[in-house]
């Protein structure tokens, strides 16, 4: 048996792609439509490990999705969680759980899916802004 990827749903592909591909730094792997499907899919991972892939699956058709909370969520290892936290504010991301410990953080992508950023390699020393830094939302 062998991983192949998790699939979330997507309401818009657009504002998804910019917060996984431009701020989270995923890649786009490959591309699906189906017209006769009414879908499109994409296949995003980390640079560099394309064995660990999420599918992002539009519908093309409006649909409601409730329950995000309800998939767990999605964890990325980060070389400097510091700097990954400030890319994402810097790009309007709200850290919904700052990395007050050094260690781990959490944010949100445009479905409510929750993102866990967890520092490779250990802890980094807690410093401000993130140790005083409350959490925001639900994560």
């Amino acid at each position: 048996m062998k991983y192949l990827h998790t699939m979330v749903r997507v309401t818009d592909l657009a504002a998804s792609l910019a917060f996984y591909c431009d701020n989270l730094g995923l890649t786009e792997l490959r591309r699906r439509e189906s017209e006769k499907g009414r879908f499109t899919i994409v296949f995003l991972a980390a640079p560099g490990d394309e064995t660990a892939q999420v599918e992002l699956t539009y519908n093309w058709d409006p649909e409601v999705y409730g329950g995000g909370r309800n998939f767990g969520h999605l964890a990325y290892e980060v070389d400097d969680i510091y700097a990954a936290c400030e890319r994402l504010m810097a790009a309007g991301v709200i850290i919904n759980r700052p990395p007050r410990d050094g260690y781990m953080a959490f944010v949100r992508s445009p479905d409510n899916i929750s993102i866990e950023l967890l520092q490779k390699g250990g802890p980094k020393p807690p410093r401000e802004p993130w140790t005083s830094m409350p959490n925001v939302g639900a994560w």
